[in-house]
């Protein structure tokens, strides 16, 4: 039984959690106009409520003061009653006296204090009949909120425009015991209360008297504005002020056309154009045509102004179109104004930008001395090369530039809106979606870059391309082969193939150029050597500080492959001092008179002309004639 209890407690309160769960969802989900407008009703309901009891503040303060009276009455009636000798008891009455007016002091300024704290809250609404407004209601009026107190007003007194009984001193103000009431004949327009006066600062039957005034007096220029005479004035003062308005500006574009013809005709002897040094900023042709841009915008400008002046003066012919022009106006001024005041209000922020801005500025100038130092090596620090300097500072610099935006985010405007959040979150996924081979690239460069495969001028062969490094960058390297073609190769490639470097150690230990040639064996090593080397020594750009020396690599079936390997500390010759070398191998060879028979050459010695081109060989020298050596056989014997 027990257990069966518990389970149907833990549904319950299962339910119950489930019911919370949904109608804080169906909460989280209403629409911003909802919680907007929810938040609005809920300002207006606290300041009723908030004008409430301070209306019944007001009303007991009303009736401790009435009390206070009628007690200071008594005790001044005590006072007047006594003897002249019974000074202490005169002194205790005058005591309680004064105790009564300092209450009654401390209760209107706390009255005071409380109307100024309700007046930056409540919203006042006008009472404007005829489109003009006379005065304000603030306050409530039993269960009638200030806003319904207003409409009503309004519509009274547009009632009583349209009554022909009434007259401007036809209206009186009655005094009642807690209103002062402004009536027509039986009908009351309006009461004005304690809590009215209290809030404009003004004794009751006073405010009373001004509200009526200025009744009276909007009542009474209202029909002086509707009469004919007046609408027939006022139509012509319209038609003037349009023909005036179009007369001016009909006459300034006819000015601004004429001085357009005036700079068109005279265009060569007022605009040269705009130079710095070499470069032409401004053509003379574009520097009119600037003129004239800038033109039209100050005809537009002063098109402005004069609608500006014109319009409030047109509108203000007619009563019921007092309002528009401010109304036009402030769809232009309010964005405007709104602009200014939010730059205004975003000044501080601009400074602490630039603050942040400046300090990572300099920062990054410093860094960057300090780079320039290294890589020329006046500045030396033990396991950093020159090289890794400026790659090393680019790297530092993405990584400040990064922070201070971390830092300046903060200060920009909308940075913590669902809107900008969103857009950085779009941009931050379609980046990386769309970068992924960049991004592979530049991780690339920067290995690259601390492994020191190569640097810019070094004569290179990556996979099958042969050339000088010309750029490095965070994602390519280019390079520029001996046939001047520019080839662009991205750092992941580079990175995941192999690299041969031809100049790294060229300066120090020399790069071995080698070549092979085969020779018969027939002709000594020895000399083969020598000739050998004696081509090598003779080529232009083989370093002699280092022998060059021969290697013998195979002996084939026909001839001996020898390998002769020089040393030269200019790798980006390699070609022409390829062909150097080989150009003096002939030579040498010639002049050693030794032929260089390929593997498949074949010659029959006797009868045939060497290989030696003729200027290495004898002035008498002629090919040897064939030998054939024949043997008669005897003639067969008869048997």
């Amino acid at each position: 039984m027990k257990l069966k209890l518990c389970l149907v407690l833990a549904m319950s309160l299962c339910i119950l959690l489930q019911a919370n769960c949904r109608q804080a969802d169906s909460l989280t989900t209403k629409p911003d106009s909802l919680l907007k407008a929810e938040r609005e009703q809920f300002v207006r309901d606290s300041i009723a409520n908030q004008l409430e009891e301070y209306t019944n503040q007001v009303r007991r303060s009303e009736q401790k003061r009435i009390d206070d009276s009628v007690k200071k009455a008594e005790l001044l009636q005590q006072i007047t009653l006594l003897k002249e000798n019974d000074k202490l008891k005169q002194a205790d009455l005058l005591r309680q006296i004064r105790s009564i007016e300092q209450q009654d002091s401390i209760r209107k300024a706390e009255q005071l204090q409380r109307i100024g704290q309700l007046k930056e809250k409540a919203t006042g609404y006008p009472v404007a009949p005829f489109n003009d407004t006379l005065f304000m209601v603030f306050t409530k009026l039993g269960p009638v909120m200030p806003r319904e107190r207003a409409i009503n007003i309004s519509r009274k007194i547009e009632l009583l425009y349209d009554d022909d009984s009434f007259e401007p001193d036809s209206l009186f103000v009655t005094l009642n015991e807690s209103t002062a009431d402004i009536t027509f004949g039986e009908v009351i327009l309006m009461s004005v209360t304690d809590t009215d006066a209290l809030w404009m600062g003004k004794e009751k039957d006073k405010l009373a008297n001004e509200y009526a005034a200025s009744i009276s007096q909007a009542i009474s220029t209202e029909r002086d504005n509707n009469n004919w005479k007046n609408i027939l004035l006022r139509i012509f003062l319209t038609a003037l002020i349009l023909a005036g308005t179009f007369g001016i500006i009909y006459l300034l574009n006819k000015l601004f056309r004429q001085l357009n013809l005036w700079l068109i005709k005279n265009s060569d002897s007022l605009f040269h154009g705009l130079k710095f040094r070499d470069y032409e900023f401004l053509p003379p042709k574009r520097e009119l045509d600037l003129s004239l841009q800038l033109g039209v915008l100050l005809k537009w400008a002063v098109f402005g102004i004069i609608m500006y002046f014109s319009l409030p003066l047109l509108f203000s012919v007619f009563p019921f179109t007092r309002g528009w022009a401010t109304t036009l106006f402030s769809w232009v001024w309010e964005p405007a104004k709104s602009i200014i005041m939010s730059v205004l209000r975003y000044l501080p922020n601009i400074f602490s930008i630039a603050v942040i801005y400046m300090a990572t500025q300099y920062s990054i100038k410093f860094i960057k001395f300090l780079a320039m130092e290294i890589e020329a090596e006046r500045l030396k620090f033990t396991g950093f090369y020159a090289d890794w300097a400026m790659p090393t500072f680019n790297i530092i610099k993405v990584l400040l530039y990064a922070f201070m935006f971390v830092v300046i985010f903060p200060y920009l405007p909308g940075s913590d809106s669902k809107i900008f959040q969103g857009v950085s979150v779009f941009l931050g996924v379609l980046f990386s979606l769309g970068s992924s081979t960049a991004i592979a690239n530049a991780v690339a460069g920067l290995v690259i870059t601390y492994m020191r495969p190569f640097k810019v001028g070094d004569r290179v062969k990556i996979d099958d391309i042969v050339g000088d490094v010309v750029e490095k960058s965070l994602l390519v390297t280019r390079i520029r082969t001996p046939k001047n073609e520019d080839i662009t190769v991205p750092n992941a490639s580079i990175l995941g193939g192999k690299t041969v470097n031809y100049t790294s150690s060229s300066k120090q230990l020399g790069l071995i150029l080698h070549t092979t040639v085969t020779i018969g064996y027939d002709v000594p090593w020895k000399q083969v050597h020598e000739l050998l080397i004696a081509a090598a020594l003779a080529t232009d750009g083989i370093n002699n500080d280092h022998p060059p020396f021969v290697l013998q690599t195979s002996l084939d079936d026909y001839y001996v492959s020898y390998q002769l390997n020089a040393y030269t500390s200019e790798p980006n010759k390699m070609p022409r001092t390829y062909s150097d070398l080989h150009q003096n191998i002939q030579d040498k060879f010639n002049e050693g008179g030794v032929e260089i028979l390929s593997p498949h050459y074949r010659a029959l010695r006797d009868g045939n002309m060497v290989t030696t081109p003729a200027d290495y060989l004898p002035k008498d020298y002629q090919a040897p004639a064939f030998n054939v050596n024949s043997k008669q056989s005897s003639p067969p014997t008869k048997k």
